[in-house]
């Protein structure tokens, strides 16, 4: 089945309407990754000297040189050049939550113009790496993905606005706020959680941790830079759980109230060296090239209506959740692992 994505993209132009090729910030990119010009023009699928006018086309329109190249050092980024590719990044991670839910909704909408109408399963949950692969396994079955915050998710659940709600919950003690939470806002009696994965949340800090790092105990030295995710987000509930476990009263942690609003979009900001730290998932860590200190694990959860469970396109769902093909997937995501995943649960016994 074809799938549609939608993708930013972005275009330089001055007061004079000039516009430079938006080949410039993947060449950038590659140039970043391997140093050396030729296999950069490699990657981005331009020949050398396409490359090289591309470079002297972007200093031209910058007035500022955007690769450094010298004999036996290769290419190296200068400082705008940086800021251009990690102001890039970062743009694309705050919108790919948005972008995706919008692919979601075209999808579904050529879906169901073209073959008449289908179930659909409408999954509300938070933005993240586990998530992201659901659509390339689900096959025929269709999904409508919206993604937002977890108290957001529980309370579409609740008035019929969705089938399955994403919720997190930490392990151990750090988690009993979380737990005192979703006591409120779930029903035993008539909702049950799915399995779906476990991930380590952590530190996001410099490649070699050179600040040495080692906890949230460290972000109370006003020397060190944080960058936070949105007060509405699973994580920042996580991160404040663990600040009062450690006694350590927020407005000692230095930009506490700078947020980003999804895992890479704190990893591409302690990339461009903006932040010493961020708080995330692991995998957002290593796809940005840096260290990760890991500071708690926590269950990532589906809720659902109990009655729901016996329609066809819930069973399927759970098929492709217990599959081998899928959970293959979540383990080749660092700092994931299939939990309980596909599995009925009582929300009772869990909480």
């Amino acid at each position: 089945m074809k799938r549609i994505k939608v993708t930013p993209t972005w275009c330089f132009s001055d007061e004079e309407g000039h516009r430079l090729d938006t080949h410039l910030l993947s060449l950038l990119g590659a140039v970043h990754r391997h140093g050396k010009l030729t296999h950069a023009a490699e990657e981005a699928g331009i020949s050398y000297r396409h490359a090289w006018n591309l470079l002297h086309q972007g200093g031209e329109f910058f007035g500022v040189t955007l690769v450094e190249m010298a004999r036996g050092r290769g290419a190296r980024l200068s400082t705008l050049g940086e800021k251009l590719l990690w102001a890039e990044q970062r743009a694309t991670a705050r919108l790919s939550p948005q972008l995706d839910s919008l692919s979601s909704e075209l999808n579904l909408a050529i879906q169901q113009h073209q073959e008449g109408v289908h179930p659909v399963l409408r999954l509300h949950a938070s933005h993240g790496f586990a998530i992201e692969l659901l659509p390339q396994h689900l096959g025929e079955l269709q999904l409508d993905l919206q993604y937002c915050s977890p108290l957001e998710a529980l309370a579409a659940l609740n008035r019929n606005g969705c089938d399955l709600a994403g919720c997190h919950l930490p392990r151990g003690t750090v988690g009993e706020k979380a737990r005192r939470k979703y006591r409120r806002l779930l029903k035993p009696r008539y909702q049950r959680l799915v399995g779906f994965i476990a991930r380590q949340q952590g530190l996001m800090v410099a490649p070699g941790n050179p600040l040495g790092i080692d906890g949230v105990a460290a972000l109370a030295e006003r020397q060190i830079t944080f960058i936070n995710r949105q007060a509405s987000s699973g994580t920042r509930e996580l991160l404040d759980s663990l600040l009062d476990e450690a006694g350590i009263v927020s407005s000692n942690v230095n930009g506490y109230e700078i947020e980003e609003y999804t895992h890479s979009a704190v990893a591409a900001y302690v990339a461009a060296g903006m932040a010493d730290a961020g708080f995330g998932v692991e995998a957002a860590a290593q796809r940005f090239g840096l260290g990760f200190v890991p500071l708690a694990t926590e269950d990532y959860l589906l809720a659902c209506n109990k009655r729901a469970l016996k329609e066809p396109k819930f069973d399927d769902f759970l098929q492709v959740l217990r599959s081998v093909a899928f959970q293959k997937a979540v383990q080749g995501l660092p700092g994931y692992s299939p939990s309980q995943c596909g599995s009925v649960i009582e929300i009772g016994s869990f909480l």
